[in-house]
Order: C-alpha cells, then structure tokens, then sequence
C-alpha cells in the first residue's frame, strides 16, 4: 500500500486510492494509511454472521466508493464467490514467487528450500483458487548462495513495490485482457 501510494504521488501511477480496507484493527497499513490522509474502513468479520454477509459488507463500501480496481496488499484470506463476482477480472494480488510455483505462505523460504536458482514475483488477478489466478506479470530475481529467507525477500520486495504498480496502470490504460485463464497485455 505505502508504495502504491508512493507511486502515485509521485506521478509514476495514475490511479487514486478511493479507501483502505482492513479486517484487522491492529494493521500496520490502518495506522499509516490515515497517517497519509487515506480513508480507512475496518471490516471485522467477527461481526458477521456469515462470511458472505462479511464480504457483502467489503463490497457495499467499495461501491460507494465507486471502485474500479480492488488491489490486495496484505490481505491474508481467500476471497469467496460475493466479492469474487461482484469485482470478477478487477482483484489483483502479488505474491512473492514465480507462480505457479511456491503458493501460499513463505513462499521465499519453499524457493530457498527447493533450490532453485531464480525466484521472484508475479502479480495476478484473484480468483477462488489460492494464488492461481490469471498471471498478468511477474519478475525475476536470482538466487544467490548465500541467501537466506530475509535476504531473498528483500530483494524480491523491491520488484513486487515496481511491479504491482506497473501491472495496476495497465489495467486502467485498459491494456490487459483475458481468454481461458490467460492475461494479453495490449
């Protein structure tokens, strides 16, 4: 979130931030979010009965708002049907892997561990699968030696802060299109 916002006030990213939304009150993005004069929302999903009247909640703010792009950073749980259909093509997420490879939580130290000698990260459109999404674009990063977990992330962060940028000015030049789970980019 603080390098899409970066991004954009440095005319890097034409987009605007409409609102921040959280499921956690304890977010670190909640506190600088407002710090930089964005408008938060918390959705706690304890105060729903349901998981879909918790996301149908998500979705009647970002309406409002009149949202065209849902971006993820940070979010850490598997959007269901409501949200999914009602912003289907226009969630994006980045993830620190080449995907399809390396799904899921820690994906540097499963890179690390499986030896591989290039990593990086690949930024997608979120659909119900986890990180399976259509790939829109991705980065390589090597793998050295003597990396370690913090040390291999660090260097894909730096990619994932450029790339995600990038990838969310594409979609509204309305460059990326969709056939059979592929992105084409205009």
């Amino acid at each position: 979130m603080l390098a899409i916002t970066k991004s954009i006030r440095q005319k890097k990213l034409n987009a605007k931030i409409s609102i921040v939304i959280s499921n956690n009150t304890k977010a670190g993005g909640i506190e600088l979010a407002q710090k930089m004069g964005l408008e938060v929302a918390v959705v706690n999903p304890k105060n729903y009965t349901s998981h879909e009247e918790y996301e149908k909640q998500i979705i009647k703010i970002l309406k409002a708002k009149k949202v065209d792009l849902v971006i993820l950073a940070g979010y850490m749980k598997l959007l269901k049907k409501p949200l999914l259909t009602a912003f289907a093509h226009k969630i994006m997420n980045i993830h620190p892997s080449l995907l399809p490879s390396f799904k899921g939580l820690h994906a540097q130290k499963q890179a690390l561990d499986y030896g591989v000698k290039y990593s990086g990260c690949t930024v997608h459109f979120v659909d119900e699968s986890l990180d399976g999404g259509p790939i829109i674009l991705q980065k390589t990063v090597p793998v050295f030696p003597d990396d370690n977990e913090d040390s291999l992330s660090a260097r894909i962060l730096k990619e994932e802060h450029r790339l995600y940028s990038k990838a969310i000015q594409l979609f509204f030049e309305n460059k990326l299109s969709i056939k059979n789970k592929i992105v084409y980019i205009k």
